[in-house]
């Protein structure tokens, strides 16, 4: 199944999607998406897969005419690397791949929101690789993938968005997103907690040839898109190459808003298995092999003081190649800055302004005594 989209322009990428490219209609394990967007000098290639883990491919390609090549026999064995590429192989500038690997719940009695501080209290983690996972919804640039944890209500969902241009996503966070990057959403719909004091944390894993460095914070003073939240994180490589970025907040409600948003932190979890991403991704191992090195991090929906999760979380976070998109200073913001900077100045010149002018104008002093 192929959607073409419109052509390209000015800033502006072609987007093509695929459903099993040359394969059987519906494979077993799990579908393959791949999604070609094509530039005037270049091409980015989009692979989100449910063979194991749910998991994304980027791969950039100096050329506007690669394409994907895969070895369906060998890729749905799952037992051997290579048997998936991007040709011509000369052309490829750089990959990452990111894994939604586990999904671990713990007890929060002292609301610490910090699991390592009572190891005791997390419990058995849910292994991704064993969700009983959907075939992958399609709409005209997206894609939503939903499974469900065995012996436990509720689903799992993860959602792909790819852009052709600059713009903004309509529900919050309102990340701002180019045709260089694509959203991901992930949440928890109605999965029910073991206790009445449960937070839950999302382990993340990722495969790039330029590996991606510490989290950093950018701040800003305007707030106007993501109400009460001023700072963007970046997931980066050294080599700028590509970047991961969220704005550190969840939304407890299907319709995200400003009462129902709660804080997340992220930490790196010390023991880290070098090979798991690709044991767990049929994705990364059809790609990357088995021989990878991986990055994992933990996400951890609400702080201290937060309320407990209940039957709903999401999450939303960009993934893309170049230096991440960030917000500049709105009007609306440099209007405020205007009138509160701009308003004293006013007075003050025209004030110093009446001064001049009742000086200039003032009556003359007479040379004559008055007569009395």
């Amino acid at each position: 199944m192929t959607l073409s989209q419109t052509e390209p322009g000015t800033d502006h990428r072609n987007v093509i999607t695929t459903l099993n490219p040359g394969g059987p209609p519906l494979p077993p394990g799990g579908d393959l998406l791949y999604m070609r967007s094509v530039g005037r000098n270049d091409s980015l290639h989009f692979l989100f897969c449910s063979q194991g883990a749910p998991s994304l491919l980027l791969v950039h390609s100096s050329n506007p005419d690669a394409m994907l090549k895969v070895d369906w026999l060998h890729f749905l064995q799952r037992n051997s690397s290579s048997n998936l590429r991007v040709e011509p192989e000369s052309s490829v500038v750089h990959s990452i791949a990111l894994v939604f690997s586990r999904l671990w719940e713990y007890q929060d009695l002292n609301d610490t929101a910090d699991p390592r501080s009572d190891p005791g209290s997390v419990f058995p983690p849910d292994e991704l690789q064993d969700v009983d996972w959907s075939r992958v919804r399609l709409s005209t640039l997206s894609a939503e993938l939903c499974g469900a944890i065995r012996m436990r209500n509720g689903s799992i969902c993860v959602q792909l968005s790819v852009f052709e241009e600059w713009g903004r996503d309509e529900l919050w966070p309102r990340l701002l997103h180019n045709s260089d990057s694509a959203q991901l959403k992930f949440w928890l719909d109605g999965l029910t907690p073991r206790t009445a004091h449960s937070r839950f944390l999302l382990e993340l894993r990722t495969v790039s040839g330029a590996p991606l460095e510490t989290v950093q914070s950018v701040r800003s003073i305007d707030d106007e898109y993501t109400p009460s939240i001023f700072t963007v994180s970046q997931w980066r490589s050294n080599s700028s190459l590509s970047f991961v970025q969220w704005k550190p907040v969840a939304y407890r409600d299907r319709s995200a808003r400003l009462e129902v948003a709660t804080p997340l932190t992220h930490w790196y979890p010390q023991h880290q298995d070098p090979v798991s991403a690709a044991t767990t991704s049929g994705l990364v191992l059809g790609y990357y092999g088995n021989n990878t090195k991986t990055i994992a991090m933990n996400i951890s929906f609400g702080l201290s003081g937060e309320p407990f999760y209940k039957d709903f979380m999401s999450w939303t976070l960009l993934v893309g190649i170049g230096d991440p998109p960030l917000d500049q200073f709105s009007v609306l913001v440099w209007s405020v800055l205007l009138v509160g900077l701009g308003s004293p100045l006013l007075l003050l010149l025209l004030g110093g302004a009446c001064v001049c002018v009742r000086h200039l104008t003032g009556p003359a002093s007479s040379t004559y005594e008055p007569i009395n």
